[in-house]
């Protein structure tokens, strides 16, 4: 049996909303294996999801190039320790020359980007302002007839591009910006992966049958819950950020599109730091502890 330690029922507390005494209990069930728990806690309580765990609290900023023929575009993102370096006028003169080498080479394997000259102009960078400073990923969308555009949010934190069949360069940067802002997971519902689909659907059937009505109603609501969940998380069925009475899908349709696929970055978003509490850390060295 697993130790169910006071952190971890923090932890799990913090992702969930629920009670104390409620995530313990939950912990116990798992045997301490926490994304158990909130399966199980999903199942039981109806509870829609949970936070991820930890914080993405990498700095830096995404950056975008898009060919004059929109035939292509390239989207990169490139990581420093803070926000103050991400504003510093050398480190966006040296991200501007990384978007500029993979906007030439079309290159998406950031170890082949960065040999040679960008990894000694990333090292004298690093030498200069005193902080890492790391090209974390490069994306590429390409069309052989149709358009891509991209958008980049005014913070410089979320960058998207999206490729269309067809249409104009104005729709494309529309469908950008609109997953910019509601960064829905796939294009379509049918290309939600089915492993994804089935754990939805457990849960949902658990949650349905705590509601005691006979099997055909239960069924009734887990197709409901499920095409409202696949429509939810899919681009095509969303409601468009800028005109909520067209979903998206029906907006590159009307001018002659199909939305083809999309890349987003958002900074920092996957990587987990370790939170320090300052205090206690200078407290700590203070005490000779550090």
């Amino acid at each position: 049996m697993a130790a169910i330690t006071a952190a971890l029922v923090k932890e799990l507390r913090e992702r969930t909303g629920l009670g104390m005494m409620e995530c313990k209990k939950a912990l116990v069930a798992a045997d301490g294996d926490i994304e158990a728990a909130i399966d199980d806690l999903r199942k039981s309580s109806g509870m829609k999801a949970a936070k991820k765990a930890g914080r993405t609290a990498a700095d830096g900023v995404v950056a975008i190039k898009v060919a004059d023929d929109s035939s292509y575009g390239v989207l990169v993102e490139v990581n420093s320790e803070t926000d103050f370096v991400a504003r510093d006028d050398n480190f966006l003169g040296y991200v501007n020359a990384v978007v500029e080498k993979a906007f030439a080479t079309k290159e998406t394997d950031v170890a082949t980007l960065m040999a040679g000259d960008l990894e000694a102009a990333r090292e004298a960078l690093v030498q200069k302002i005193g902080e890492n400073i790391s090209v974390r990923r490069v994306a590429l969308e390409s069309v052989d007839n149709g358009v891509v555009a991209g958008y980049v949010h005014s913070n410089s934190r979320i960058g998207v591009l999206a490729s269309l069949s067809d249409g104009s360069s104005e729709v494309a940067k529309d469908v950008a910006m609109h997953v910019a802002a509601v960064s829905p997971q796939v294009v379509k519902p049918e290309d939600v992966p089915q492993e994804v689909q089935d754990k939805e659907r457990e849960i949902f059937v658990a949650q349905a049958k705590e509601s005691g009505k006979p099997d055909d109603i239960i069924e009734k609501m887990i197709v409901g819950r499920m095409r409202k969940f696949l429509a939810e998380i899919s681009l095509v069925e969303q409601p468009f950020v800028k005109d909520p009475e067209v979903k998206v899908g029906a907006l590159a349709k009307q001018a002659g599109a199909e939305i083809l696929s999309f890349t987003r970055y958002e900074v920092g978003e996957g990587i987990e730091v370790e939170e320090v509490d300052f205090a206690a850390e200078v407290a700590a060295q203070a005490r000779g502890e550090g």
